[in-house]
């Protein structure tokens, strides 16, 4: 079962500073049709501009993962950790028993794009955690790049959640073919360009949910980057 979830059918809202689209219910837009997929939380389409961002604030429970577009967000939380995140790099966050971090946009004359990704853990009250890692464009290349998962496998970033996250990247005659265990729950979200998805021709912010498919298959992108989940 192929279900569409096409970008302009996402909540939004403007902030001026901020500019957000959320493929799930979140703050003020509520849509009880797309709470959550799976233990897909959150993916929230941002663009902070220039100088801007959130003060420091809580999170409890949570895994979030940060994955920039364009631009730099500047991190800091109570944990000590400080730095910052530019394309190519995957940020993790456990929130566990509770943690307060800042983002803030470090560039004076650039906009920043960025998806916020939420995954609800399996496990509650673990002691916060943080993790980065690098992504390189040439492990993305016409492939799908393992970057979260419960066991740290290939480098990827360690989420406490029966999950993982692919990054790919495809243009012209790139295409590739991945196969999923029985019973998992496939969400395909396409940051930007034009991607067809198991014959579903998607644009940038669409998406694709996938049910009882044990396929996927990517092709024919037009400087396409797509964020795959793999769901229990």
């Amino acid at each position: 079962m192929l279900i569409r979830r096409p970008a302009n059918e996402r909540g939004h809202a403007n902030h001026g500073w901020l500019d957000s689209r959320f493929s799930f219910s979140f703050a003020e837009y509520y849509d009880p049709a797309h709470m959550h997929f799976g233990a897909l939380r959150v993916i929230n389409d941002d663009r902070i501009a220039a100088g801007a961002g959130f003060p420091m604030h809580p999170h409890r429970d949570m895994e979030i993962i940060t994955y920039v577009l364009d631009g730099a967000i500047a991190h800091q939380d109570s944990m000590g950790n400080g730095s910052t995140i530019r394309p190519g790099n995957v940020q993790r966050m456990s929130a566990g028993t509770g943690i307060l971090h800042s983002e803030f946009n470090p560039q004076n004359d650039a906009d920043t794009h960025l998806l916020q990704i939420w995954i609800m853990p399996n496990v509650k009250n673990v002691t916060p955690s943080y993790e980065e890692a690098e992504f390189p464009e040439s492990e993305k290349r016409g492939r799908l790049r393992l970057a979260a998962s419960p066991d740290g496998a290939d480098g990827s970033v360690t989420i406490h959640q029966d999950a993982r996250l692919y990054l790919g990247l495809f243009d012209g005659s790139e295409t590739v073919e991945h196969a999923f265990a029985a019973g998992r729950k496939i969400y395909v979200h396409l940051a930007r360009g034009e991607l067809t998805v198991n014959g579903e021709r998607l644009a940038g912010g669409d998406a694709l949910m996938l049910k009882d498919e044990a396929l996927l298959q990517l092709a024919n992108g037009v400087n396409a980057e797509v964020l795959v989940f793999d769901l229990a």
